[in-house]
Order: structure tokens, then sequence, then C-alpha cells
């Protein structure tokens, strides 16, 4: 059978109507450069920034179509928002006291209020325990799914561990733990002494997650009281031993797990990863503000599937259109930690449970990895982990 051509997949794609059903996709001009590799099709779609979330349908859609082509054997769409020549950016991030909270994230339907400065006479709040022999505690977040961030996790932790440190990896995602998987981790943690748990490990890396603990079906049904002792217990009841960093994967957007960290934790800092779409950064711009809302500093933000690198040639293709987080960084003041790549490489050896650190540690994504992870330990260079305001709940 004959390979799938740009041509094959303009003609499919043709057949899916543009928003408000005018016109399609191909002719209304919104469909980037089409990459094909390995019967993998790879494009975005343009569409207006204050649209993009209720156009999630038509990406779909034009995923489900390319991939159903004969000869096709996946697909990976996704949405670029480009904001229009001499339009206003988006507004800036107020300082915490005036930000609004985002919404649309927390499952259990608590209204976030803004963090309060204790008043005069007040009980300052209570220092955060941090966990014994454990040095900075780091949270790698997301403000929305969908960005790479748990294989972006992975990778930093084993960056940091390949650079010469004592590192654990913490999966906080409660709802949808990914980490057991991303490392090929199976079976239950050992119970030891004083009731503390042994960590699972492999690659070195020391882990935890309740993928390990419960079945997902048991943990959907938890609520907020439920996932906020889980996740404690997790951190504090678990031998984590001597380490010089835990990382922590965050589950995406700003809800409960978040605000638990926050509050209850000594966060040593956050790492932000988007995706170079400006639609992207809106979400990242929550996550971030919510950091700051809380006064967590912000070690800077990745740029995960920044570009496309072709397998057959190494030839760089900017498909999703480029160097959104980087402008984004600096204009909001945040460092800026790197690009990852997009390549079927990284993504393959991440479901295969074989993280690209520890599997091709002489390769060029493994070293991408690497120089992200030593700015990261750079910025957390003379941080102590430092105290949260109380978070009121209206």
């Amino acid at each position: 059978m004959a390979d799938v051509t740009k041509q094959d997949v303009l003609a499919v794609l043709a057949k899916v109507r543009g928003p408000d059903l005018e016109g399609d996709i191909v002719s209304r001009n919104m469909v980037s450069d089409v990459f094909i590799s390995d019967s993998k099709v790879y494009f975005s779609i343009t569409v207006p920034a204050d649209r993009a979330q209720e156009l999630e349908p038509l990406r779909v859609a034009a995923e489900r179509t390319v991939k159903a082509m004969p000869g096709v054997k996946g697909a990976l769409v996704t949405l670029t928002a480009d904001r229009k020549a001499g339009s206003a950016p988006a507004p800036r991030p107020q300082p915490a006291a005036a930000q609004g909270h985002s919404h649309g994230h927390d499952h259990h339907g608590h209204s976030h209020s803004h963090s309060h400065a204790p008043a005069a006479g007040q009980q300052q709040p209570r220092a955060k325990s941090g966990v014994p022999g454990v040095g900075a505690i780091i949270a790698v977040a997301s403000g929305k799914g969908g960005v790479g961030k748990s294989t972006t996790a992975v990778n930093l932790a084993l960056g940091l561990q390949a650079n010469g440190l004592k590192v654990g990896l913490l999966d906080a995602d409660i709802y949808g733990p990914s980490v057991p998987r991303l490392m090929k981790i199976t079976g239950r943690p050992q119970q030891i002494e004083n009731r503390f748990i042994k960590p699972m490990e492999n690659y070195g890396l020391k882990a935890m997650s309740m993928g390990f603990l419960v079945d997902e079906e048991t943990a959907m049904i938890w609520r907020g009281p439920m996932v906020q002792s889980a996740l404690l217990q997790m951190l504090r009841e678990v031998a984590w031993g001597d380490l010089d960093v835990l990382v922590v994967d965050m589950p995406p957007g700003t809800g409960d797990v978040q605000l638990t960290m926050a509050q209850q934790v000594p966060l040593a800092g956050a790492v932000i990863v988007s995706t170079p779409q400006d639609l992207a950064l809106l979400d990242a711009r929550k996550g971030i503000a919510m950091f700051r809302k809380v006064e967590v500093p912000l070690l800077g933000i990745i740029e995960n599937m920044s570009y496309f690198l072709a397998p057959d040639t190494g030839k760089r293709y900017d498909i999703f259109g480029h160097g959104g987080a980087r402008g984004e960084a600096e204009r909001i003041g945040v460092p800026f930690l790197g690009e990852v790549p997009l390549t079927i490489d990284i993504r393959e050896r991440s479901d295969a449970g074989t993280p690209v650190v520890a599997s091709d540690p002489d390769g060029a994504s493994a070293k991408i990895y690497r120089d992200i992870a030593a700015k990261v330990w750079a910025e957390l260079g003379g941080r102590t982990p430092r105290e949260a305001p109380a978070i009121v709940f209206e």
C-alpha cells in the first residue's frame, strides 16, 4: 500500500467543518504544515485565542478523521491560538491580593478565596513541618492536562539524579496516577517499622504513587479530605531516606491537591510545564498565579513539545507555533528553564516505562532534561523552604 501523503491528509481534513460550520478547516487556512513520519501524522489547527476552549471538539474531530485513514498508525493534533498582530497581550497577572481565582478545575465545588495576611494581633500561620531527610521539595505543575507534565516530571527527576543528586519522585495525582506506568513499577510497597512504607524503586529513583496502593477506580470516588490525608501520608509516612530533592508530580489544574500541597508542605519551589501555544499558556498562567498567591517561589517554565524533531532527518519543524513559553516567562519575570522537543522517542519510551534519561542517557533528549535539571537546581541554590500563608475557604 502506498504511503499516506500530505495531500491525502488535507483531502480528508477538507471534510472537517470550520468553526460555526462555515467552510472547512483547510479552505479557511487553519491547518499548519502537515508532517508525516513512520505513518504517524502531526499538525496543528490555528483557532482564535478566545475560542480555543470551545473548539476542542474540532481538534478531536480532525484527529479522529486522520486516525481513521488507511495506512495511518496514529495522529497528534494540537490547537494553536495565534494572537492577531496588534492585538492587546493577555492581561498581566495581578499581585496576589488582587488576583481573581481561576475556575473550572476543582472537582469539589470549593470556592478558593485569596490568601490573607494575618491581621495585627492574629496568630501567624503555623510553620509547616518538612519531611525528615528531604532537602528540597519541588512541585511540577501545569494549568491543564495533556501537556506532558508527568513525562517531564519523571525525566526531570532522572535528570537531577544523573547530575549527581539523591532524588525521589512523588506522584500527587490521586485520580490519574501515571508514575507506575512511566517508571515501569508494579506491585505493592512493603510496610516497615512504625507504620512507615518503603518507597518503590526503579532506575535508582525512589518513587511513591497512589497507583501502588489502590486501584484507580477506588481513588475516583474519594472526596477532598481523603485526598488530603492520602497525600500527606505518602509524603510523611514513606521512608524516603536522605534525599537532596523530592520531585512532586502534581495533577493538572488548580484544585484540592495543589492547595493541600501549598498549605501543608514546605515547597521550595514550583516548575510549570506548558506547550508553545498561547492557548496552553493561558492555562499555565492560572498555575503561576496560584503559586504566587500562596507564596511558593516559581523556579521557572519548561516549554514541552516545543518543536518537532523529524526522526529520519533530525530536522526541526516549528509546527506548534514556537517560543510562546520563553516570551511569557520573560514577560512575567520567571526563569525560562528550556525547550523539550516533541519526538516520537520521548513519547514511546515514556509509554513503555523506559524514560529517555534512563534508557538513552547519552542521547540529545536526555541532555536537554539534564540541562533543565541543572537550571532547576541552580534556582534552588540557597533557597530554604518557606512557610505559606493560611488559605481561607469561604
